[in-house]
Order: C-alpha cells, then structure tokens, then sequence
C-alpha cells in the first residue's frame, strides 16, 4: 500500500504549502480507500436505508438510488431549515456521547495486538474465512469467534479473519448463546487421559487441546472438552487442533528424518452411549 500511501500524503503536503495535519493526510488517505466507502454501503443498504424506507416512509429505493419522498413539493428554505435541523440533531448527539459513537470500531481494532493479527490474516492466505471473498474485493477484519464479552480471548484459536460484510452480518444475526458454548469448553470426564492436561505421554498444550506422542511413533492431537464427535467441535477447537498437528509434523519429521509420508486420521464416534470415547486427530508415519 506504500505504493498508494507515500504519494497521497506528498501530495496532501503539496497542496496545502508544505504542511498538513495528521486528520487532514488521514482524511485524504481514506478518499482513496474503497473498502471504506463499500462497508458504508452495506451501512446504507442493511440499516440507515432500511429503517428510512422500510419503517419510517421517508425515502424509497430505486436499486442503487434513494430517493427523499415528497421532496419535490419542499420550498428551497423548507430544505435549508430541515438540513439546519439534521445537523443540529447531529451536533447534539455527538457532544452528548463523544467517542463513544464509534468505541465499538475503536475497541475491534485496538483490543488485538498487531503481531496476531498479522498471524490471523496469513493463516487466511487474504480470503475471508466465511465466504471465501480476497482481500483485494472487500477489506479483511479479525474478529473473536467467541466474543470478548462472552469470555473469548485473543488466542489465535479464537480468532478468525472476515471481510467486513461477513462480520457485519454476524453481529446482526448470530444468535448463539455463547453462555453455553464457554461452559462446553469445561466440561472434563474423571479418568479420561486426554482430558487431563498433564497426563505424563503429553508434550504440548494450548488453550484448547493437547498433543501426546505415542511410542509407537503416532502423534495425537485431542480437543481438551470430552467430546466423542469430531463433527461436534467448535471452530476455535479445530483451530487449537490444528495448531497442535503442525508440532506433531515437525516432531514426527526429526524422528523419522527419512519419512517423507504421513497419514492424518480422525478418531470420531456418533454414537458413545457409555459416553466414554474422545475424539482425536492422528499423524502416523508411512
């Protein structure tokens, strides 16, 4: 983006005799910024734009048009008096709440350190992890799978990269009750070895799964939850899984240097009735 950034803030310097503030050269890197003015459009289309139309009957929609209903009949200073009184609305609003307005983007940018997101949105090869959209189409955002107030963290197991439309439509209609889904991640059965955490055959852990080398030379990678299904793992446990089995290839590699096969299986059960079994990924050398 340098190749974009360094000449619009040349040229905002050039402009205005040499000098210019960091909200002027910021204001003029955003007119260049497409991503910004598509996520205000799905700003407009999904919210401000419904309500006018849909709820209120103020404005009516022509496919990409809007149009202010009944402005044909206003006075030119019946226009001006209602833009004063929008403004003033406006005004009021924004010296009564301040910076909270926008805390809600502030918070989402500032909360994970630059190092994982950076992390995140490798790992993302530059596609939304949703709906599979590039970078390059639509802005790429880091969102907590289970959110910061439900008791999510930074983890990188906890997080995903979206574009912004995808994350947008996620806070609108995700109705998951993420209550249950943190306390799903205690649950633990007596006497089962891969839901103790220190269990002696264990070489590494992390917030959501363990990874144990066998003697027999296969590595396995368990979510920490007693879960007997595979199919029944939360996404931030499949990701913790597969952090996991990226250790295990590079064990498995320094004990088997001349091994250059390896086969992943999956241990799943769709019906424990003793509720015993726990799912689990294996790398076995071939």
């Amino acid at each position: 983006m340098s190749h974009v950034y360094q000449p619009v803030m040349l040229v905002e310097l050039l402009k205005n005799d040499g000098a210019s503030t960091k909200t002027e050269i910021a204001q003029a890197l955003l007119s260049y910024d497409a991503s910004q003015i598509e996520y205000y459009e799905h700003i407009t289309s999904n919210m401000v734009g419904r309500v006018l139309t849909r709820n209120r009957g103020l404005t009516s929609r022509d496919g990409q048009t809007y149009r202010l209903n009944g402005f044909g009949e206003l006075h030119p200073h019946e226009v001006e008096a209602l833009v004063q009184r929008c403004v003033e609305k406006i005004e009021s609003f924004i010296e009564a709440r301040g910076d909270q307005i926008w805390a809600h983007r502030r918070r989402s940018s500032r909360l994970i350190p630059g190092s994982i997101k950076y992390n995140v949105l490798s790992m993302a090869k530059g596609r939304c992890e949703l709906c599979g959209i590039p970078k390059e189409e639509r802005a790429l955002e880091v969102d907590h799978i289970l959110p910061r107030n439900h008791g999510g963290t930074n983890d990188p197991s906890n997080l995903q990269a979206l574009c912004y439309q995808c994350n947008a439509m996620k806070r609108d209609t995700d109705d998951t009750d993420f209550r249950n889904m943190n306390e799903a991640y205690k649950r633990r059965l007596p006497g089962c070895e891969y839901c103790d955490a220190e269990h002696s055959d264990m070489v590494e852990k992390n917030i959501l799964s363990t990874l144990t080398g066998r003697k027999d030379g296969v590595w396995v990678v368990a979510p920490r939850r007693h879960i007997a299904s595979y199919f029944d793992l939360y996404r931030p446990e499949l990701n913790a899984m597969n952090e996991l089995m990226g250790v295990a290839r590079r064990n498995l590699e320094l004990q088997f240097p001349n091994c250059s096969n390896h086969a992943i299986s999956i241990e799943s059960s769709e019906s424990d009735a003793s509720q015993s079994f726990h799912c689990s990924m294996r790398l076995t050398p071939e």
